[in-house]
């Protein structure tokens, strides 16, 4: 285990890594292995679908980061596993006193390999400055569903994202790329009409897969994603298709961040029942 390490700033700089491989074994199940070092653990591995779908549930015990804190988590998906990843509870990033707090994923999913990065949501709090940085390597044959629900600031506690700011870094190597700063001073894009327009919760769900969709394929999962969207006023969905395979996109801005995740899994449980031919159900562990 790390040990808790001084700061630049005399805060405390508390290291956190985890490393999962999942892997196909002759009877089809995937099976998962972990290695930690520091207060991130693998909590428990669970199989509500099948043994060929593996459900790992992460958790960060101190419950956030603060400035000098960082967690890296990595994932290798062998050819053939499938593997699901979540966690029970948010992803804080407080008030930084002490530098930058980070949260890196760096996921690789083999050929034929399926991962559903899936994790609740991520909250900036007034005042922090912060790294959220995701990536996915996909190898051929390769899918890929991932969630990433921002709230800036705690409107409920009437805390505005007022100052901090954070850099989010989503990314599924050669075929998507968002990066960016939103930061509390930058008023054009909190509240400006090409920006958030004032709204403080951002959601965007990405499917990714090497090889193309077939046009009508892609008119029928578009369909879907919008008829989930119905009810979401500030929402879209994208297909994208290149040299690297086809890309779909669903995002969607809100004030709520329940009512915006909701929209998301709605959209979700559409293509995964399309592309996978498997259902859509919530993992369990978010109803504890």
């Amino acid at each position: 285990m790390i040990e808790p390490a001084q700061g630049a700033a005399g805060g405390v700089r508390w290291p956190a890594r985890l490393t999962l491989s999942a892997a196909r074994d002759d009877a089809g199940a995937t099976r998962v292995q972990a290695r930690h070092d520091g207060p991130l653990r693998l909590l428990k591995t669970l199989y509500p679908e099948s043994l060929a779908i593996a459900h790992a549930v992460l958790v960060h015990p101190p419950g956030g980061l603060v400035g000098g804190d960082r967690l890296d988590i990595g994932l290798d998906v062998q050819p053939g596993a499938h593997l699901l990843v979540t966690t029970p509870a948010a992803t804080r990033f407080y008030r930084s006193n002490a530098g930058e707090a980070a949260q890196v994923v760096h996921a690789r999913v083999g050929e034929g390999g399926r991962l559903e990065w899936l994790p609740q949501e991520t909250l900036a709090y007034p005042g922090c400055l912060a790294r959220n940085e995701v990536v996915f390597t996909l190898a051929a044959g390769a899918s890929l569903f991932a969630t990433e629900v921002l709230g800036l600031g705690l409107p409920a506690a009437d805390q505005p994202f007022d100052r901090g700011r954070l850099l989010q870094h989503l990314e599924i190597t050669g075929q998507w790329l968002d990066r960016g700063w939103l930061d509390a001073a930058d008023a054009a894009l909190l509240d400006g009409p090409c920006g958030l327009a004032g709204h403080r919760v951002l959601g965007t769900l990405a499917y990714a897969q090497t090889s193309p969709l077939a046009d009508a394929d892609a008119e029928a999962l578009l369909a879907a994603g919008r008829a989930a969207l119905a009810d979401t006023a500030l929402a879209g969905v994208t297909h994208l298709q290149g040299a690297r395979g086809a890309l779909l996109l669903a995002r969607v801005v809100g004030d709520d961040l329940e009512a915006v995740t909701l929209a998301l899994r709605r959209v979700r449980a559409a293509w995964r029942a399309s592309l996978w031919a498997l259902p859509g159900e919530a993992p369990r562990i978010w109803a504890t």
